[in-house]
């Protein structure tokens, strides 16, 4: 969808020449953008459901009249203003067609200020319908990401902000962050929120692509092009037309297909391995990497001109060890995940084994917090038992971590255990949580909004 109109755009549809020119002149100098039609059919065939402007159409017109121009436009999209011009005969034509969707008529002759005045009432209505229609969509994409992308602490809601800014857009994306940060499933949600949600999702591993393969794995192969090329083979480039392409590890790449990689997204086209002619391509591309591209450049490792064109935004994912907040909140999610999984119980932590995962670096991120949960659940014996197993002997079974935690943090944690623990005993009831906690709802329900705390049952 357009975003909402900056420079008004008034269609004028009209088979008088004399009066197309004369509107036209009109409005451009009331500092409109005009675009006029002498056949309201090719005038149909460019309007879109998302068209960020007001349509003029004279009423009586040999090929299409106005009438049935303006239900089809309505058919299309209900609230885009359309403004009748009409000779005093079609007054009562006009008012039915109001009754029906039109926006607005305006009786032949009449004063250029008074259409003027008509097109910006119209403009303001219209900017309105489409900047509350980017909102409902935002709305819908954060739903989407909080249900794919956990967390809620403040570099994940910035990094869910900003993926639903930008999915809907064509721009390429660079996604950066360490090992096991979720680029990937960051990548996905961007195709699966954008306009090629429907076309395919294709992912590449730069760095687990042989590089006697790579020209042919990413651009294709005619057949007998090479020893061994019995077949025509159709690159992921090429494979992805449509959709999106998703190369990961970037960095990877040698040096020599960067540049036919640049060739490619300046021509949109792609030339096979043995072939001398281009196939047109069309895709989304988002890119990925564990290294900083800028220091890439400087050792003469990555082209500068490609990192310019891969990076026209950036998404930065934070490491885990940079959101503590939503660690505990994950390692319950992947263990519940798995314990149902492997048919294993799962029993939620104390507030001092929570400090133990908190203390961790994580040097594996997400990834490796996902691992531990499911070897957790896998382990038998005591909760501490298999944390210092976890752990390799780093954790004290009397409820000290290795690495204290600060106060606050730890009072936090002791908070966030108890007001689960109650949750689950109660089955959800927020009455008899306060009851037994001896606290009133509305400090119940800011702890359990600070803590991140979501009621999974049903009061």
């Amino acid at each position: 969808m357009q975003d909402p109109i900056t420079k008004p755009h008034i269609i004028i549809v009209d088979d008088d020449a004399a009066m197309r020119m004369a509107l036209s002149q009109w409005l451009e100098l009331s500092d409109f953008d005009v675009t006029v039609y002498e056949d309201a059919r090719e005038a149909l065939r460019d309007i879109r459901p998302d068209f960020a402007g007001v349509i003029l159409t004279d009423v009586k017109m040999p090929k299409l009249d106005g009438i049935t121009f303006t239900k089809s436009v309505l058919s299309a999209d209900s609230d885009i203003p359309v403004i009748l011009m009409t000779g005093h005969g079609d007054v009562p034509m006009a008012v039915e067609a109001m009754k029906s969707g039109a926006y607005d008529f305006v009786e032949k002759p009449f004063e250029p200020k008074d259409i003027v005045e008509s097109l910006e009432r119209a403009i303001e209505k219209r900017r309105l319908v489409l900047e509350n229609r980017q909102l409902r969509q935002q709305i819908i994409h954060r739903s989407s990401l909080d249900s794919r992308l956990i967390g809620n602490s403040l570099p994940m809601r910035a990094l869910k902000d900003e993926i639903a800014n930008i999915a809907p857009t064509e721009v390429p994306v660079l996604i950066s962050g360490e090992t096991g940060t979720g680029k990937e499933l960051v990548a996905r949600a961007i195709h699966d929120l954008s306009d090629r949600h429907d076309e395919k999702f294709v992912a590449v591993n730069c760095a687990a692509i042989p590089e006697s393969t790579a020209e042919s794995e990413l651009f294709g192969h005619e057949k007998g092009s090479f020893t061994g090329a019995v077949s025509q083979r159709i690159g992921w480039i090429e494979h992805a037309i449509g959709g999106t392409l998703f190369l990961d590890e970037i960095s990877s790449m040698p040096l020599a297909l960067q540049a036919k990689l640049l060739r490619v997204i300046e021509q949109r086209e792609v030339v096979r391995v043995g072939s001398n002619a281009p196939v047109k391509v069309d895709f989304r591309l988002i890119c990925a990497t564990n290294e900083d591209l800028v220091d890439a450049v400087s050792a003469r490792n990555f082209r500068e001109d490609l990192l310019f064109r891969i990076n026209t935004f950036e998404l930065a994912i934070a490491s885990l060890r940079d959101r503590k907040d939503d660690i505990a909140l994950l390692f319950d999610i992947f263990a519940e995940r798995a314990a149902e999984r492997f048919e294993r119980p799962y029993e939620r932590l104390t507030p001092a084994l929570i400090a133990q995962l908190k203390a961790h670096e994580w040097p594996g991120n997400v990834r490796e917090l996902k691992n531990m949960a499911e070897r957790y659940v896998l382990l038998v014996g005591s909760a501490e038992e298999r944390f210092k197993r976890l752990f390799k002997g780093g954790f004290d079974p009397a409820g000290k971590p290795s690495t204290t935690l600060a106060l606050a943090d730890q009072v936090r944690d002791f908070e966030e255990r108890v007001i689960r623990d109650a949750l689950d005993r109660h089955d959800g009831n927020v009455k008899s949580v306060m009851e037994e906690l001896d606290i009133p709802r509305r400090t119940l329900n800011e702890k359990m909004k600070k803590l991140n705390i979501r009621r999974d049952k049903p009061l």
